[in-house]
């Protein structure tokens, strides 16, 4: 018998939270889920809460003192950062403009949510009594005081900028005092440790969802109608992830292609089938990356750039996990009767951005980042329980948009480094 992928597991685990929330609720037994079983789901979601501020800052300083390896292409290097990063925000806007426009999880009904209000009111409480905070000082406020602190209260902005801080330094240092690889080492085998952590803890995600599951919808009561309406916003939210990572796809690397390559988009779009059906089934940057430099090289990109510039997009361009995160925060608080503000969705679009850069390319990690940014706009991170469930199909789309924006920029960058000669393989890619 075929072992089930994760995906179906969690799957499973989300219907049977429902039946079993429902039949409960049905049956007057809410009580006994709500004191036995959602306790559990709340253990989940703090194991996922644990390893975000650790792996912001593990992972980030290991990838930024990693350039130190780049000195002969600082060029390229620095294209290609500001070409992810930029990338990124856009894919971000582009996400939060669709959410918006769409409104997924405006359309629950008063009684749907009062009742995941209720489910999140200790979390809420005390999120909103910090909230009144201008744009202005939380860009101010982005440089810690007291980075430990930053670290203790999981003040996450400032844990990233921290943590560029110590990478950009390690990276300077490497060039004039011997053994500083060592320490940057240590960051990487720390990266490593969170990285399998988070493997351990998604081995129990679909114990984690039924108890979330189960709670909310035995919270809700016996109103059959209220949980038609929230499974019909969560399949809006869906779709308005999937319409935004198509229009990011043929707008912004369409464009960047047509006005920085000789390229065309087809030649493009052709070469890279085989590394967007292995980012499609296997959710990781990572484990696409082999077939990725194939496929870029094929388009005619010279080694040295494919082999410096994919590398480095797997670890810091994630075009799809941020324009994910942006509507998934916003959808949240939609669900929970949250208006966002103007200065609250610009500090989506920067927290997402720079948490992007943090997040491993493997499955299960975009949603821990997510903690992250829901954090920076006060939302209730418990606000996840409605979205956990339908993460790996989406992670599996966004994986997608994430390996193809890396190329796209590896094909801009040797474009514009004279590196490129379409029609031809580079030197390395028929070995």
């Amino acid at each position: 018998m075929p072992k089930l992928a994760m995906h179906w597991w969690i799957l499973m685990g989300l219907i049977a939270g429902v039946a079993y929330g429902y039949v409960s609720a049905s049956y007057g037994e809410s009580k006994h889920v709500l004191d036995y079983i959602a306790p559990i789901g709340r253990l989940f979601l703090n194991l996922l809460k644990m390893i975000a501020v650790p792996l912001v800052l593990f992972s980030l300083v290991a990838g930024v003192a990693s350039l130190n390896d780049t000195s002969k292409l600082g060029r390229i290097g620095g294209k290609s950062i500001f070409l992810y990063l930029i990338t990124t925000a856009i894919a971000i806007t582009i996400g939060l403009v669709a959410v918006n426009l769409f409104g997924p999880g405006k359309g629950l009904s008063q009684a749907t949510r009062d009742s995941l209000q209720k489910s999140t009111a200790a979390d809420t409480t005390a999120r909103l009594e910090s909230a009144d905070v201008s744009i202005i000082d939380q860009l101010v406020n982005i440089v810690p005081t007291n980075p430990f602190g930053a670290l203790a209260d999981a003040q996450m902005l400032q844990v990233v900028f921290f943590a560029l801080m110590l990478g950009i330094a390690l990276t300077k240092l490497s060039r004039r005092v011997e053994g500083t690889t060592h320490i940057v080492k240590v960051f990487q085998l720390l990266s490593d440790a969170i990285i399998e952590m988070v493997q351990m803890i998604m081995k129990i995600a679909p114990y984690g969802v039924f108890a979330m599951m189960a709670g909310v919808v035995a919270d809700m009561g016996k109103e059959p109608g209220q949980l038609g309406d929230l499974l019909s916003s969560l399949g809006g939210y869906m779709a308005t992830v999937v319409i935004a990572l198509v229009a990011h796809y043929l707008l912004v690397y369409t464009v960047m292609l047509k006005l920085f390559t000789k390229l065309s988009w087809k030649q493009f779009a052709k070469a890279m089938v085989p590394a967007q059906l292995l980012a499609f089934s296997s959710s990781s940057s990572a484990a696409t990356l082999p077939v990725t430099i194939r496929s870029v090289e094929s388009l005619g990109v010279d080694e040295e750039v494919s082999s410096f510039v994919l590398p480095l997009g797997a670890t810091i361009n994630m075009d799809g996990t941020g324009l994910y995160q942006g509507v998934a925060a916003v959808f949240i608080a939609n669900a929970l009767g949250m208006d966002l503000s103007i200065g609250q969705q610009l500090t989506i679009v920067l927290t997402a951005a720079l948490a992007s850069i943090g997040t491993a390319a493997v499955p299960g990690v975009g949603i821990v980042m997510l903690v992250i940014v829901l954090k920076a706009v006060d939302v209730p991170e418990a606000g996840i329980g409605l979205i956990l469930a339908v993460d790996r199909p989406l992670d599996m789309c966004r994986t997608v948009l994430n390996v193809t924006g890396d190329a796209t920029v590896a094909a801009v960058v040797a474009s514009t480094e004279g590196m490129i000669h379409p029609g031809e393989r580079s030197q390395s890619g028929d070995s």
